[in-house]
């Protein structure tokens, strides 16, 4: 069977976002890994007997997406951090669809960081969608409900406790999602952007 392979990062200095903090999270996005891996091992074992294990396997199945999404979601999101800080180019097609969706790129940061503050544990995402050329925003509640289907992301943000409350406390998640905007190295994003497309 075919395995998940754990990514490496490199990510330095982050401004509020401590190095422990990030070498904590890694370790969770590695067990997200090791779990993907182990539940598919589970039910390629179990489905020798799919009639059996019917109800076992479609707990399994369940589980995977929450493994698999928290993998996936982890990796967009660390992505962004590597290399430093680096700015959206004015010029850059993904700052042209921004301003085209949400007519300029201030007022998608604002009701970007709106979805970011949802109450509750998941992710803010921006994502693209390929059939109508669009970008939109999204909640997505723990790691796998409410992903939109078909839809590339662009960028993820982790609004999990454990993203934010080593460094910020439980009621420092506004500063946390402002932080990682100045964390933000948009060169990956654009680069997210242009294979969705």
């Amino acid at each position: 069977m075919k395995l998940f392979e754990e990514m490496k990062f490199n990510i330095g200095e982050l401004t509020g976002i401590g190095s422990d903090s990030v070498s904590e999270h890694l370790k969770l996005y590695a067990g997200y890994v090791k779990h993907a891996n182990l539940i598919l091992s589970k039910i390629e074992e179990m489905n020798k007997d799919p009639e059996t294990n019917a109800y076992a396997l479609g707990e399994l199945q369940r589980r995977f997406g929450f493994e698999f999404d928290g993998m996936r979601n982890h990796e967009y999101y660390f992505k962004s951090l590597e290399g430093g800080t680096t700015p959206l180019s004015p010029e850059s097609l993904l700052m042209k669809a921004i301003a085209e969706e949400w007519g300029s790129f201030d007022a998608w940061l604002t009701r970007f960081k709106a979805v970011a503050l949802t109450r509750g544990i998941g992710w803010a995402m921006l994502y693209y969608d390929k059939t109508t050329g669009r970008l939109l925003n999204a909640w997505v509640d723990e790691q796998h409900l409410g992903h939109l289907t078909g839809l590339s992301p662009i960028l993820a943000l982790d609004v999990w406790e454990h993203a934010f409350v080593p460094d910020y406390k439980a009621s420092g998640k506004k500063a946390y999602v402002e932080d990682f905007f100045k964390n933000l190295n948009w060169s990956v994003i654009e680069e997210n952007f242009s294979q969705a497309q």
